[in-house]
């Protein structure tokens, strides 16, 4: 999962490069500031994430199953509530049509965010990380 984990932290964080700046730029004109917001959002817990997933990564002698489960926490949540909340957010531009059915997928993603939190901390407590 070491692999694993820094490759989908390296895309997520490019991504998440890529999606800020196009926020910033490119869709600062097309979308309502709450859009925005929202979309920068998902922006920056994404890259926060895949930070993360390159610190677990990168974690010698840590307890490598509580780690993997983490990461996958972690990557599923990402998916989940980021990319979610970019395509609830830009829909008014995508005309893409049955968006709204997303809207409950968001608030699972971040229960799978605060999931992996939790294990690491659980982890950490009982200093099997």
């Amino acid at each position: 999962m070491k692999n694993n984990a820094t490759t989908f932290g390296a895309a997520f964080g490019l991504l998440a490069v890529i999606l800020g700046a196009m926020g910033a730029h490119a869709l600062k004109s097309e979308l309502s500031i709450d859009q925005l917001e929202s979309f920068q959002t998902g922006v920056r817990y994404q890259i926060y994430h895949a930070i993360m997933l390159f610190i677990i990564a990168n974690r010698n002698n840590a307890n490598s199953k509580l780690l993997n489960t983490v990461s996958t926490l972690f990557i599923i949540g990402i998916i989940l509530f980021s990319f979610s909340i970019y395509l609830l957010s830009t829909r008014s531009i995508t005309g893409i049509e049955g968006l709204s059915i997303l809207g409950p997928i968001t608030p699972i993603g971040g229960l799978f965010l605060i999931s992996g939190w939790i294990m690491l901390l659980f982890g950490a407590i009982r200093k099997k990380i």
